[in-house]
């Protein structure tokens, strides 16, 4: 009898499931500047959009990934499946000292579009509130179902990130658009798009004081700060933190969208901070290439990026909690990294180095990739934003924390 109940459990809860309404028989396309174009239905938004495609290995957390600012402008096609089968929670939180106001990674879907190859018609979780068809939708945000993603995917890695157009109902019928009408988003400064225009202050009795400047926070780089009792202060990514740098103990640099080129006014107000200030500074994804860029390092573009869950990297030193010769699996979503070249610039060097594509991810902490998770795994959080918090914590408030400058740098992938 035991044994028909652990059969009939599953059963019950299909049963349960929330049906998401059936995707109607709109057509849909995903046309490429490279020339290919691959049909589909709609669900989400009835409009059609431009963007630049790019993939995602990404198994689950596929609402952080679609909430998170560093997709800004891009179609963002899902490798796995089915997307979709455990809905979409309520994305409202409280400010305090466990949370920064959202349950996702920013209050809105911030992919241009979504490519799946199958969307689920039923969702079932228990913090879920609505299909993510309807989500999309209520977002103004186009999907495409019933692509082969897998021929996209392989497509994407051998071209490498290319434009795209969503079209949606009528506009399938159209020819695809001409190579000069395509939008290239990496033109613009996304940054200053998603960042904070004015200063704001989460869990302000926090023993340590760090300031963040936001090129496109994910909210878990914040809620993974509050957390371990900081007192964090936003600011827009082009704000002069050395006008205020001595009310702080430290200073994080933020992921963000697209090309850090349109960001150098902030790596020069760094490289003044390098100069003249001693105290702790992290920098995450964009806010890594910042600092290496105010270190003297070049940006570039990779061919497809690194976007996934499943990145493993490689310590190439020891440092606290890390050890040389072990492997970490990391989250990362990056186009852009910065160039390896020999000699580094004096006093700083690589730290990790990626397994998969030779790039190395490790400055007066400057990670590629994410340490905080959200979605993916754990195994840096405690390696990274932990020890940030620590240095802060540990030092005595007049004197000056000295870390060893070490940069990550992102090879040719």
């Amino acid at each position: 009898m035991f044994a028909r109940y652990i059969i009939r459990v599953p059963q019950l809860h299909r049963g349960l499931a929330t049906h998401a309404g059936p995707i109607t028989a709109v057509p849909a396309a995903l046309h490429l500047k490279s020339g290919q174009s691959f049909y589909g239905k709609s669900f989400g938004a009835p409009r059609s959009i431009f963007g630049e495609t790019v993939f995602s290995t990404s198994i689950t957390s596929y609402t952080e990934s679609m909430t998170d600012p560093s997709y800004r402008g891009q179609i963002l096609v899902f490798t796995s499946p089915m997307i979709g089968n455990y809905g979409v929670p309520s994305n409202t939180a409280p400010f305090d000292s466990q949370d920064v106001g959202v349950v996702l990674e920013s209050q809105n879907i911030q992919a241009a579009a979504i490519i799946v190859g199958d969307v689920a018609e039923k969702f079932s979780h228990y913090t879920a509130v609505e299909s993510l068809a309807a989500w999309c939708k209520r977002n103004n945000i186009p999907g495409v179902t019933g692509v082969d993603t897998r021929a996209i995917t392989t497509l994407l890695r051998d071209q490498g990130t290319t434009l795209g157009r969503v079209a949606i109902g009528a506009d399938t019928a159209l020819p695809a658009p001409n190579a000069a009408e395509y939008w290239d988003p990496s033109k613009e400064n996304l940054v200053d798009q998603v960042s904070t225009k004015t200063p704001y202050v989460l869990n302000p009795t926090g023993s340590v004081k760090i300031a963040v400047l936001d090129f496109g926070a994910k909210a878990n780089i914040l809620r993974s700060l509050v957390r371990r009792d900081a007192a964090v202060t936003v600011f827009p990514w082009n704000y002069d933190f050395n006008a205020v740098r001595d009310q702080y103990d430290g200073l994080f640099l933020t992921n963000g969208p697209g090309d850090p080129a349109h960001c150098m006014e902030a790596a020069l107000k760094l490289r003044r901070t390098l100069a003249e200030w001693d105290k702790p500074i992290f920098g995450i994804c964009m806010g890594h290439q910042i600092i290496g860029m105010a270190a003297g390092l070049d940006a570039y573009r990779m061919t497809f990026g690194n976007r996934g869950h499943n990145q493993p990297v490689l310590a190439l030193a020891s440092a606290g909690s890390i050890k040389a010769g072990r492997v970490y699996v990391t989250s990362q979503n990056h186009q852009y990294a910065l160039k390896l070249q020999d000699p580094f610039p004096q006093g700083w060097e690589p730290f990790f180095i990626n397994c998969n594509d030779s790039s190395v991810e490790e400055s007066i902490w400057g990670v590629q990739f994410h340490p905080e998770s959200a979605g993916g795994p754990l195994d840096t959080i405690e390696v990274n934003v932990h020890r940030f918090v620590s240095d802060m914590e540990e030092a005595p408030q007049d004197i000056p924390v000295n870390i060893t400058p070490r940069v990550a740098v992102a090879a040719t992938a």
